[in-house]
């Protein structure tokens, strides 16, 4: 895919599943996309998630996020984004086809979105019918929103999170939070050159069409193209990130900082010359 970029289940599933709970007297209207869910407002989208998440079992932690993180990043490899672009002979399978990583990154997918999202039956390389799609057409099923969707999920944000395949749901969704246009969310958009990331925290960058998008044009009328990260550790003029879909696996951005620890001096550019790091989604841990 993009450098940003359980088992197959059918769509004909999905919708077998959904209707035997509407049945069961859980119809009702889907909860509005980008809204915080209340409860009695249809069927249980969260029911394929696991209770130690959902309830959850432990406070929504700083500490678990980054945890996560590491592990999916460890499981990749532990690869490290030099910003050279990566290309895969003939032959030679990209991570996300690899046995074992495909359905890693359907877990991301599967957890990572509510149950009625048919990208939720996606993988590293089946659509939502379990048809392997060619190599060329990945970008058509980008997963890293997904992956941060999975850590938000899995670390126990609950409702809080806007789940989504689109990384534009949550940083908009963040800026409404910080402009009081919306409350509930536990992502609130901070400026890039003035709010230093904590460990946690989401940076994000615009990428395609939207390189060159600003903070003061926050919240955006549409989507946009972007990619996000979350921060794993800060300290000695740089910090390091975790992100989906980067040369198709989780990868580790290094990124330079100010003194002061921001991405980009005041009224600057992000220091980092590969990324248009313009936001920090600060997060809202409960630890």
């Amino acid at each position: 895919m993009s450098r940003f970029l359980p088992g197959c289940i059918s769509r004909a599933t999905v919708a077998l599943s959904l209707a035997a709970l509407a049945l069961a007297g859980c119809g009702g209207a889907t909860p509005e996309a980008g809204a915080p869910s209340a409860s009695g407002t249809g069927y249980d989208l969260t029911a394929h998630v696991p209770p130690f998440a959902r309830m959850p079992y432990e406070p929504f932690s700083r500490a678990d996020a980054v945890a996560i993180a590491l592990g999916e990043w460890r499981a990749f490899g532990s690869p490290v984004d030099d910003g050279t672009p990566r290309s895969y002979p003939t032959g030679e399978l990209k991570p996300e086809r690899l046995p074992g990583q495909w359905e890693r990154v359907g877990l991301y997918w599967w957890l990572g979105q509510d149950a009625d999202r048919p990208e939720a039956a996606w993988t590293g390389k089946h659509d939502e019918n379990g048809t392997t799609f060619p190599p060329r057409d990945d970008g058509n099923f980008a997963w890293s929103a997904a992956f941060i969707s999975f850590v938000m999920r899995i670390a126990g944000a609950g409702p809080r999170f806007p789940y989504s395949q689109a990384h534009a749901t949550y940083i908009n969704a963040a800026a409404r939070q910080a402009q009081g246009i919306q409350r509930g969310w536990a992502v609130t958009a901070m400026p890039a050159d003035s709010y230093a990331p904590r460990v946690g925290d989401l940076i994000c960058t615009g990428r395609s069409g939207a390189n060159g998008i600003r903070f003061s044009q926050l919240p955006t009328a549409r989507s946009f193209p972007a990619h996000c990260d979350i921060v794993v550790q800060t300290g000695g003029g740089s910090l390091a990130s975790i992100g989906g879909n980067v040369h198709d696996a989780v990868t580790e951005h290094i990124v330079p900082v100010t003194a002061q620890g921001t991405l980009a001096p005041p009224g600057g550019p992000a220091l980092d010359p590969n990324h248009n790091w313009f936001v920090v989604l600060q997060v809202a841990y409960d630890r």
